[in-house]
């Protein structure tokens, strides 16, 4: 009888699930390294979809304000209500880059600008680097308004800012506007010290992760597949949301031309094209240098108009963008 009861003991112990014994703090701990870690929002939700427990504590704000860039990296083709309320919660619960990338999707895809602006100035107020340059952006192009609604100095400031943080695509735009006085007084060697600075700033990125994939001598043996800067994933998102045909643009408005980008202009003529070939636009200086060393420089065929506009070469040897007035005429 006794031994009888002992088995029955164990069976019971054998069956206990130890995972309710755990402290709801324990299993958030966990949940938000998780979260700042997940490759993909897949690879978060999927442990959520486990239990009903983690589902909860998963979905609690300490865990969500942890989420990482790539736990956000919603996709365009997967975008659905669903998505847009997983960021509408980070958001909710302080998540800095999911204002970012919400208030990007906002204000590009979901045509509300007022509201995208805001979240990401959310963001830029907690100094996040990439918001405070796409607000620049906007600033500089007059973005979901008129073309009276630039703002050059409000545009440099922004950059600044950001390019103080550490913000590559910022530090090259802000040593393209010294450069040729936009928006600020003009200091040519100063704007192409800063251009030489984002260039040398870039190689390492570049390298480091180059490094990172090679071992011993294989470091050395093949320089020229050092990898690109990575694509933020908000600007992948812009990019498959508009090249899909889920949403067309509407007609007379771009795309930026350069593919690491994805923003769309917000009004005919806003962004800046090519003063040679005029077969490309670009939102921003930095956009057109990057794009320029990419493929552009092999592509650019000059028009019969670059006899009577000559065209300026920049400091990476890029051929310099112009602006389009509403009359379809060059400045």
């Amino acid at each position: 009888m006794t031994h009888l009861n002992k088995k029955q003991r164990l069976e019971k112990n054998h069956n206990h699930n130890h995972f309710d014994d755990l402290h709801d703090d324990l299993i958030i701990s966990i949940l938000r390294k998780l979260a700042s870690s997940a490759s993909s929002p897949s690879d978060f939700l999927t442990v959520l979809s486990t239990c009903k427990r983690l589902n909860r504590l998963g979905l609690h704000p300490l865990v969500l304000s942890k989420a990482g860039t790539h736990t956000l990296a919603v996709t365009a083709e997967k975008w659905s209500d669903s998505s847009h309320k997983f960021l509408k919660l980070c958001v909710n619960a302080g998540n800095i880059d999911a204002y970012y990338s919400l208030g990007m999707i906002r204000f590009y895809c979901l045509q509300n600008p007022v509201s995208g602006a805001s979240l990401m100035a959310k963001a830029a107020i907690k100094s996040h680097a990439p918001a405070l340059y796409s607000l620049s952006v906007i600033q500089f192009n007059g973005s979901g308004g008129s073309k009276t609604d630039k703002n050059l100095r409000a545009g440099v400031a922004l950059c600044a800012r950001s390019a103080y943080l550490g913000h590559v695509d910022a530090l090259r735009e802000l040593g393209h506007c010294l450069q040729d006085g936009y928006g600020v007084p003009r200091d040519v060697s100063e704007g192409r010290r800063l251009l030489i600075q984002a260039n040398a700033r870039e190689l390492a990125c570049s390298l480091r992760s180059y490094l990172s994939l090679k071992s011993g001598d294989e470091i050395f043996t093949n320089l020229s597949v050092v990898p690109v800067q990575e694509i933020h994933p908000v600007n992948r998102f812009l990019k498959e949301w508009f090249s899909s045909g889920r949403v067309g643009l509407a007609e007379g408005l771009r795309m930026c031309s350069h593919g690491g980008c994805g923003r769309p202009e917000t009004r005919a003529h806003e962004f800046r094209r090519c003063s040679v070939c005029g077969k490309v636009n670009y939102c921003s200086r930095g956009c057109q240098a990057l794009d320029w060393r990419a493929k552009h420089k092999i592509e650019c065929t000059p028009l019969d108009l670059w006899i009577a506009v000559p065209a300026e070469i920049g400091v990476d040897g890029e051929v310099v963008a112009v602006e389009i007035d509403d009359n379809h005429g060059e400045r």
